[in-house]
């Protein structure tokens, strides 16, 4: 089994040599990788440190994103389960994320980092960024392969994780794909983008961590091309549907450049441009899919700012969807069932949200028989 974290389900280590900082309490010097992401003191106590040394700068010349100066980020654990199954090192309880999968996975008889490993990445960017990854993890792929006995791979996907794998499906030649992928698991798929990331793009979102100030951990929202990719596809949204408004203006799926002009952040509108035709089309993966979701969780459907936008809390219009990601985006799998000769299978979770089900017995049970169904 290989398992592919979603967006914030990887560890992230930095390294500091800065001349400056935003406040004179932040360090500018380490001479080791500390833990970035995910470390509740630095997102609390320090937060202002922690958005300038986690936060991205885009530059429009090369359509790239680069660390913050003087921070060099590395995302540690490649092949391993450790760093995706807890996202603090500490293992703190509530910072568990794969581990109750990884566990029942070993009681199946597989083997941590040999029959069951870990494919971190960093989720700040996008897949049209991730080439050194993309090619780690097909020889990652093709090594696990052989050392289980030519054992076709079952991919466990989350969240970003799944649209990110489709992207690179859709770039291997189905004969590799037929050699090495035995079918791939979704959980919580966004495979049309979802409406909260916009919440990030316009005020920040503090993801129910009180001490957080949505205006300061916004800096860094804003600065990742994972957040612009991650924004509702007009391939799911009809251009009617009101996504945001505020007073004398709504915004729609064919609004964004305007709503970028008016945050005064177009950087964001150059980030959606690059990212925005990775999976639009949901070309379909060339694999058997088992995509399970859960349901029946309010979900944000439109934000409604006051005169505070962009700089004011939303009220929330709910719809369905698992509590992040949009029914008909979770969805989006169901599509290839028409358009693949290799399966599509369909599963909903009650009342799980999106972070919650990795953790829920109906998943892990559904987990168990899948990988053990020849």
């Amino acid at each position: 089994c290989f398992i592919v974290p979603g967006d914030g389900g990887s560890q992230i280590s930095a390294k500091l040599n800065k001349s400056l900082s935003p406040f004179v309490y932040c360090e500018t010097k380490t001479n080791y990788y500390y833990t970035l992401w995910l470390d509740l003191t630095q997102i609390t106590i320090a937060q202002c440190c922690f958005v300038d040394n986690m936060r991205l700068i885009y530059d429009p010349k090369t359509r790239k994103t680069f660390d913050s100066p003087g921070v060099n980020v590395k995302v540690p654990g490649f092949g391993k389960t450790e760093t995706i199954e807890f996202l603090d090192p500490w293992r703190e309880k509530f910072t568990s994320y794969y581990y109750f999968i990884v566990e029942r996975l070993v009681k199946l008889g597989l083997s941590r980092n040999i029959s069951i490993r870990g494919a971190p990445y960093d989720f700040r960017r996008s897949p049209n960024e991730f080439q050194e990854y993309f090619k780690n993890f097909k020889e990652l792929v093709e090594e696990t392969y052989n050392m289980n006995n030519n054992s076709k791979i079952t991919l466990i996907t989350h969240s970003m994780g799944s649209p990110t794998m489709l992207y690179f499906l859709n770039n291997q030649k189905q004969a590799w794909k037929d050699k090495y992928i035995g079918k791939m698991i979704t959980i919580s798929g966004v495979w049309g983008g979802a409406v909260k990331p916009l919440r990030l793009m316009i005020s920040g979102d503090n993801l129910g961590i009180v001490l957080l100030k949505e205006n300061v951990i916004r800096t860094y929202q804003r600065s990742a091309s994972s957040t612009a990719w991650l924004m509702p596809y007009d391939s799911f949204w009809k251009s009617d549907e009101i996504l945001v408004s505020r007073p004398g203006r709504n915004y729609t799926v064919k609004d964004y450049k305007q709503l970028f002009e008016d945050l005064n952040y177009t950087a964001g509108y150059e980030m959606r441009k690059d990212t925005e035709n990775l999976v639009k089309n949901l070309h379909p993966p060339g694999v058997e899919i088992h995509c399970i979701y859960g349901v029946n969780i309010p979900t944000p459907a439109t934000y409604q700012y006051d005169e505070g936008f962009p700089n004011s809390a939303p009220k929330i219009i709910y719809g369905p969807g698992d509590g992040t990601v949009n029914k008909d985006s979770l969805e989006g799998c169901l599509r290839w069932s028409k358009q693949q000769k290799q399966s599509v299978h369909n599963y909903t979770v009650e009342n799980q949200d999106h972070l919650k089900i990795l953790q829920s017995q109906k998943l892990i049970d559904l987990i168990q028989e899948i990988v053990t169904k020849k």
